[in-house]
């Protein structure tokens, strides 16, 4: 796990001194070692500059980047790992190539040199990189296939800059952080910028699944794979018991992922996903290392089921309490570490967790990532609802239902979510609603911002229509609010701390597995998640089995009606609130009081809207 950044650029280009600059902005995600190198065109009066900090997970002594291989002209920088780089080295020793070092980023130079911008076919692992290719003057840059390692990018005329962190490319003395107010826009929709976009106008994602080449001045960019659930298909059932396939295919991916030369551990929260992990990591080493983080409040309190997994599988098991005091004392820092907004209160915890892992280790497996594969959201189970509760007459739904669900109590919220999200007839729209802060309508009464073309934007998750509600739905998980929420969340949070998060669940092979298979598989009646559930019957106590989702919940909507309370209207309601002129203060006014007395749950929406601040107090 590292940070990489560069440039190909007219002329002399910035200094080094601007890369170094560049670098020591991402001196968290690699504290090992640093490394640059600036490469004169042979054909051109252009300059590459090629810069790499390294947290040194596999071959600590050796692969310091940029790596280079002479007699091809090439030169890497890579941030990531490659799980089956030992399957491909003796794959390319049989094609005649040489290898000096027990590195992946030796596989991944003389991959490249191999099979080209094909590459990224053979790769089975997280990764972002880029590869100067000096004898045809070609950079080619590459983002895996969820898009768990980042890479921002920024044209500047004919030039490409590029790097893990934007705030590397922030320290180029051209580039403004001027706002993107049509992010900002979208932001009130999905509570995160969907890609490729960032709140920084001119400053882009790389997206998931996507290689781009830049060539004479210009950069062409090509999606290499898509989630398979977005295609229309057939399922198969071809492979056997597709229960005890599954499982087996998950622990090799959790075995592939546990390759390290260095210590490592588990974040455990008590649900099925991460104890999972943490059963079958078990088999194949004598004492995990696992962490948790918890709270004060015993309604939103995990950390006993943790503790009985830990204990069932004699884990060297460490907690973390998480208080009100935390997200005062540290959001503004976090929000610096994300250079966006901090759009899951859980991102607090997240980091407070990984700090404290990063005592003992260097790396850790999560469970990230099942329930946008396995179909483990409540809306995954409602969504297959939508078209018969859309079928009701409008009387009935707006007159009726909605009313008498506004009035539920607030541990209905879920009830409250799905009502507002089938109610939303744009499939689009209704996507964005089901985890998002406003609806259209709802944007429209708050804000006072310009449309641009007077809808959403990033809406190309949109899988095929006929591939069903399910199928739509992990799509849209899997391409939207996966690689631009949870994943941006889980590197910046973990590298932050210097460490490194792996996710055994977005193996793409188990994922193609896994959408091979009939719906059934995974949404059965009203629970999500039943081929994870049933392999894991022989590991788990039947407790965990049996409980409902609950997720990683903070308890935020009590905090802002108590500790947090001073806090968020200091932020929103005061004359110095950078972002209080977007909106119709009457409406945000009246929307701060209903849930500040209770009436109305609104924490989702004033989270997004305080951490909207934050950020413009940082950065506008």
């Amino acid at each position: 796990m590292c940070g990489l950044a560069g440039w190909v650029a007219n002329g002399d280009g910035p200094s080094s001194g601007s890369l170094d600059e560049m670098l020591s902005a991402m001196a968290h995600r690699g504290p090992d070692d640093s490394g640059s190198t600036l490469l004169p065109c042979a054909h051109s009066t252009r300059t590459v500059a090629l810069g790499h900090r390294r947290l040194a997970i596999i071959d600590p002594a050796g692969a310091r980047q940029p790596m280079a291989a002479g007699e091809a002209g090439l030169a890497l920088v890579f941030n990531g790992e490659i799980y089956n780089f030992r399957e491909l080295r003796e794959e390319l020793r049989r094609h005649g190539h040489r290898f000096a070092l027990e590195s992946d980023t030796e596989v991944l130079l003389r991959a490249y040199q191999h099979w080209g911008n094909d590459v990224v076919s053979h790769l089975r692992g997280m990764f972002a990189f880029a590869i100067w290719d000096a004898h045809n003057e070609r950079l080619f840059l590459a983002r895996d296939r969820f898009g768990e390692k980042p890479l921002f990018l920024y044209e500047h005329g004919s030039d490409l800059y590029f790097a893990s962190e934007i705030k590397a490319l922030l320290r180029l003395p051209f580039v403004k952080t001027t706002v993107n107010l049509k992010a900002v826009w979208d932001y009130l929709a999905y509570r995160y910028v969907p890609g490729p976009a960032t709140l920084f106008d001119g400053i882009r994602k790389l997206m998931p699944a996507t290689a781009a080449e830049w060539t004479d001045g210009r950069l062409t960019e090509w999606r290499y794979w898509t989630p398979p659930d977005g295609e229309q298909r057939r399922p198969s059932l071809a492979v056997g018991e597709p229960v005890a396939e599954f499982l087996t295919r998950l622990e090799e991916a959790v075995k592939l992922q546990m390759v390290s030369d260095v210590p490592f551990g588990a974040f455990l929260s008590g649900g099925i996903d991460s104890s999972v992990v943490v059963a079958l990591m078990s088999r194949h080493t004598s004492t995990v290392n696992t962490f948790s983080a918890g709270f004060a409040e015993d309604a939103y309190n995990e950390r006993s089921y943790a503790l009985d997994v830990a204990r069932r599988y004699g884990t060297n098991h460490h907690e973390t309490v998480v208080s009100p005091h935390d997200v005062t004392d540290r959001l503004s820092a976090l929000v610096a570490q994300r250079d966006a907004p901090v759009t899951e209160p859980s991102d607090v915890a997240i980091s407070m967790l990984a700090q404290e892992a990063a005592r003992s280790v260097k790396m850790v497996l999560t469970g990230e990532g099942s329930d946008e594969v396995l179909g483990g959201y409540p809306k995954h189970v409602s969504e297959r609802f939508a078209s018969a509760y859309q079928c009701l007459p409008s009387v009935v739904r707006n007159g009726l239902v909605q009313p008498l669900v506004r009035a539920l109590p607030q541990e209905y919220r879920r009830v409250k979510t799905a009502v507002a999200s089938l109610n939303t007839t744009d499939s689009r729209e209704r996507m964005v609603r089901w985890f998002g802060a406003l609806d259209a309508r709802e944007r429209d009464r708050l804000a006072v911002l310009p449309r641009v073309n007077g809808g959403l934007h990033g809406v190309e998750f949109d899988a095929d229509p006929r591939v069903g509600a399910l199928r739509r739905t992990l799509y849209f998980d899997q391409t939207s609010w996966l690689p631009d929420n949870l994943l941006e969340r889980a590197d910046r949070m973990t590298m932050a701390a210097s460490i490194e998060a792996r996710l055994p669940f977005l193996d793409h092979r188990l994922v193609e597995f896994v959408a091979s298979l009939p719906d059934r598989y995974r949404v059965r009646r009203l629970r999500g998640k039943w081929i994870l559930r049933e392999a894991a019957r022989h590991l788990l106590p039947s407790e965990i089995l049996r409980r409902p989702k609950i997720g990683f919940r903070v308890p935020v909507g009590e905090w802002f009606r108590g500790h947090l309370r001073d806090y968020l209207c200091e932020h929103l309601r005061a004359a110095s609130s950078h972002t209080r002129a977007y909106y119709d203060t009457h409406a945000l006014d009246e929307t701060l009081d209903e849930h500040l007395t209770g009436r109305q749950n609104h924490e989702k929406l004033l989270w997004a809207l305080l951490n909207l601040e934050l950020w413009h107090r940082r950065y506008a």
